[in-house]
């Protein structure tokens, strides 16, 4: 099947990087039943081989099929989250797009409330985990609903010792999932679309140098 588009045609695609994890994940979606995604396990490599594997994965497509960006910000690994969110901003600026960058905790979140079945039918809080450094956690909670608005952010990302998280979830005043996550977090790469693409049709358009990298933490232990 071809996804080809006329030259003139208005763009309809958009184009995810997750790179703050693990692996490396691409996603592409025309959210009207064209989407595709993969994830390479790269590791160091990623510097060298993102660029060749991000022109192998947009074809059919090309540049000017895009709409907008989205990219993991993080929190996740410093160097990976750094280059991935450097080449999302690239893009988004010398094709004039939209950026949007989207937490890692998030997309994990929402992958993970497409994956049940059924669904939940009432609004549900999905609290997620990380490890970090020094034997603290990464954190949020997220509310997903079946009516809007769909997704929102209930407990902002944040580091914290992981005693202060789980008292934060024994007080918490709503049942909640809890999501635990490891690495091999690229495969979310669809959902950093899903989430940008319900900020796009809010009319929401993120100039590309408000993307910045979301650490969590310092990537070096203070006063060493």
């Amino acid at each position: 099947m071809s996804a080809d588009l006329p030259i003139d045609s208005t763009p309809t695609f958009a184009l995810a990087l997750h790179t703050a994890s693990s692996d490396f994940g691409l996603a592409i979606d025309n959210f009207g039943g064209i989407q595709r995604s993969q994830t390479w396990d790269l590791g160091r490599d990623l510097s060298t081989h993102l660029h060749l594997y991000l022109q192998e994965f947009l074809q059919p497509q090309t540049w000017h099929d895009l709409m907008f960006l989205a990219v993991a910000k993080g929190p996740g690994g410093f160097t990976g989250t750094r280059i991935g969110v450097v080449t999302a901003r690239t893009i988004a600026q010398q094709l004039n797009l939209p950026l949007f960058s989207i937490s890692t905790l998030a997309a994990a979140a929402w992958s993970h409330y497409l994956s049940l079945n059924p669904k939940p039918s009432e609004a549900t809080d999905f609290a997620v985990e990380m490890p970090a450094q020094r034997g603290e956690v990464h954190t949020a909670i997220y509310t997903v609903s079946p009516t809007a608005p769909i997704f929102q952010v209930t407990l902002g990302d944040r580091v914290q010792a992981i005693d202060s998280w789980q008292t934060c979830l024994s007080t918490w005043n709503r049942p909640y999932k809890l999501i635990q996550l490891e690495g091999g977090l690229g495969a979310t790469a669809p959902a950093l679309l899903d989430l940008a693409y319900l900020r796009w049709k809010e009319g929401d358009r993120v100039h590309w140098s408000e993307a910045v990298p979301f650490y969590g933490q310092s990537p070096v232990r203070e006063g060493g």
